[in-house]
């Protein structure tokens, strides 16, 4: 014990309580720079609409970053590649909605997540192809239903 009556462990060699200052700091930063309130409720939002037993299909090419600017198309639709394992969704988002494939192949059923209310169900024919006539709005997620497999899409801003 420290002659202050606390435990010599929680203080480093300077004489200070590390947990102590750092719930100082976090209460400081609550105060000062306090998180939005439409970012914390688009994170319950996430959170509600997260799949435990699901894959996370990773984004692996998106068009506004990896692409070159193309010259005369200024409002070129952003392309976006997302792989779990084998399977591959390719979607082109645009100014009037979703067109996409799964790859391989295979029927699924595909669900747009923006938001616990905004869940929007897209068909897929037999050659993995889909389609969306609405445009995400703000974060979006795709969620499929292949078989007894859920994959999820990273989420991304629109």
């Amino acid at each position: 014990m420290h002659g202050n009556g606390f435990p010599e462990e929680d203080f480093d060699d300077a004489g200070f309580d590390g947990d102590l200052l750092e719930e100082e700091l976090r209460q400081a930063a609550a105060v000062l720079d306090p998180v939005p309130v439409g970012l914390r409720q688009l994170a319950l939002e996430a959170y509600a609409l997260h799949d435990l037993d699901a894959r996370i299909a990773e984004l692996t090419f998106d068009s506004l970053v990896d692409a070159l600017p193309v010259r005369g198309v200024p409002e070129a639709p952003r392309m976006l590649t997302f792989r779990a394992g084998e399977l591959t969704v390719d979607v082109e988002v645009t100014g009037e909605g979703l067109i996409g494939q799964v790859l391989p192949p295979q029927s699924a059923r595909i669900e747009v997540l923006g938001g616990p209310q905004t869940t929007r169900p897209v068909t897929v024919d037999t050659l993995g192809r889909f389609t969306s006539d609405q445009p995400p709005t703000g974060p979006f997620a795709l969620r499929l239903r292949t078989g007894g497999e859920v994959i999820v899409t990273e989420w991304l801003r629109a």
